[in-house]
């Protein structure tokens, strides 16, 4: 529960950003982080169209870099994307000029509006900075589908447990997930249209 829906205490921590959003409103928001790479993202992507859903990714800018035909095909079917870092940086390991310069960096390639620290987490100085030019955008519900000890009915049943009306859901398109991603993503899809869930992104 501590991992899969972050507490109170955590997200005052960071009071400017966004945790959940309208729990007044049937609705919920897909985010992938660590992408793009070719071993996940087109298969998600096949997915989301399959679907009919739009989604958030978060992006690390070398993985841009490296496949900007990923990036454009994100955007050229009508998905959000969101600054993930140039490097995937841990917030506590590094200084405050080095976070923000490589999240500065990353912004040259994405040129987006949404910031989602990686890990979750960072200190306190660049987090009051970059909330002045970015939406900070944090989660109300974790999958663990980067996790060894869990299995694809594992992040479907995380899925079914703990999303709620606003809910802020985090996929992973990385090699730690999308094995399982290949069950638990259309299973999990399926089952918040069940609900009667409406897919909403960021504007």
């Amino acid at each position: 529960m501590f991992i899969e829906q972050p507490a109170r205490w955590i997200r005052w921590l960071y009071p400017h950003a966004t945790w959940r959003m309208n729990p007044a409103e049937h609705a919920v928001y897909l985010t992938f982080d660590d992408g793009p790479i070719p071993e996940a993202t087109p298969f998600i992507l096949d997915v989301l169209k399959q679907y009919g859903v739009k989604a958030t990714f978060f992006m690390v800018g070398d993985n841009v870099q490296k496949h900007p035909e990923l990036f454009q095909r994100v955007k050229d079917e009508g998905h959000q994307v969101g600054n993930h870092t140039m490097n995937h940086i841990g917030g506590f390991k590094h200084w405050t000029t080095t976070y923000i310069i490589n999240t500065y960096q990353a912004n040259e390639l994405l040129h987006a509006h949404l910031f989602r620290p990686p890990h979750g987490w960072m200190r306190h100085s660049p987090y009051y900075w970059l909330k002045k030019y970015y939406r900070v955008v944090m989660w109300d519900v974790v999958t663990r589908d980067y996790s060894k000890r869990l299995t694809a009915d594992d992040v479907v049943e995380n899925v079914k447990r703990y999303t709620r009306n606003g809910s802020i859901i985090t996929f992973h398109d990385s090699l730690k997930s999308i094995d399982k991603l290949r069950t638990a993503l259309p299973q999990s899809i399926e089952w918040l249209k069940e609900q009667g869930y409406e897919f909403r992104i960021f504007e």
